[in-house]
């Protein structure tokens, strides 16, 4: 209010609404995680419950139930009818274990993240992660697992497109770098029955990956190598050097670096794929990557984002030339820079 008690008045033309939807859109997020956390879509699977049978089933009491239930209808991720409270479609097909589609494992991830996003003010006055990536890449086995089987859960659906943007035919041999799960080898093995790849990851990483390689089918052709991917040799002569979801978490320094590494791992015509969240030249832009790049500087020490036209570059000084930049499917934000040895 202004002197004399009367408003005061808003500069023409100007919406705070955009203002006040930032300011809490962590309200929207927090049902989310804590609805999926609790094991809510897992309890209406099978069909609708009423209040008490879903406070019941979760151990929770019935009155907040209910207005986690009404948030959660409001947010489009449950309906309501006179039988009770159900899953919608979007949360029956991404929400609910053992699914094809199943997203809660990689939704889990995110939740561990969201005291570190509460830390921002702190990472940027003191310049270090607020997550130490030690916690989620071995010192925790809970986290550990949490992380890879969320990444194996965003890299089926990310997968299945990457191996739609590049031809591997005739190609036999694969080194994938900081491979994580390992879901990328396993879909590009099975899509080309001759290709045998190895999945480069810390010892804590590649445990978990071989038991996720093993239920895709493909023990027999995707192998691991437990290592740093910073300190351990890359083998030789590879038709195939995949780096990819590595770069978010690394310097300009190490990632090219890395590049000149599997340069020099590959045979002659072999091919390099880096795939990432990018952002254009200029760093702001898509909004989603610079938002991601802030997530990465909260959870790795070096973490942030890279403009894909750099990386190209960073490969064309690195000998691999006719590089190339493939934008996914929408709405999946990744590119992937293919380039070839020359």
């Amino acid at each position: 209010m202004s002197e004399g008690g009367k408003a005061a008045p808003r500069p023409s033309g100007v919406d705070p609404g955009p203002l006040m939807k930032l300011s809490t859109a962590y309200w929207d997020s927090q049902v989310l995680l804590t609805a999926n956390r609790i094991g809510l879509f897992d309890a209406l699977a099978e069909g609708a419950l009423d209040v008490d049978a879903v406070a019941s089933r979760l151990k929770t009491a019935p009155r907040p139930t209910r207005l986690l239930l009404k948030a959660c209808v409001g947010l489009g991720l449950l309906e309501e009818d006179p039988d009770g409270f159900r899953n919608s479609p979007l949360s029956s097909t991404f929400l609910v274990g053992g699914k094809p589609a199943y997203m809660g494992n990689a939704i889990r991830y995110s939740d561990n993240l969201y005291g570190a996003w509460g830390a921002l003010e702190t990472t940027l006055r003191e310049d270090r992660p607020a997550v130490a990536a030690e916690t989620y890449l071995g010192r925790d086995p809970h986290k550990t697992r949490d992380f890879v089987y969320g990444m194996h859960d965003r890299a089926m659906g990310i997968g299945r497109a990457l191996v739609g943007l590049v031809d591997l035919g005739g190609r036999r041999r694969m080194l994938d770098v900081g491979g994580g799960p390992g879901t990328y080898s396993a879909l590009f093995a099975l899509r080309y029955p001759e290709l045998c790849s190895v999945v480069m990851d810390l010892p804590e990483v590649v445990a978990i990956a071989a038991e996720i390689i093993a239920r895709m089918g493909v023990a027999d052709r995707v192998s691991t190598l437990a290592g740093d991917y910073k300190q351990t040799p890359f083998p030789k002569d590879e038709d195939v050097v995949l780096i990819s979801g590595v770069f978010h978490r690394e310097s300009e320094a190490t990632c090219r670096e890395l590049i000149e590494r599997a340069a020099e791992s590959l045979s002659p015509g072999g091919l390099l794929l880096i795939g990432d969240v990018f952002t254009d030249a200029g760093g702001a832009q898509p909004v989603f990557a610079a938002m991601f790049g802030l997530n990465m500087m909260l959870s790795a020490p070096d973490g942030g984002v890279h403009a894909d036209e750099d990386v190209a570059r960073w490969m064309r000084d690195a000998g691999i030339s006719d590089t190339e930049i493939n934008r996914f499917p929408p709405p999946m934000p990744h590119r992937l820079i293919v380039g070839r040895k020359s």
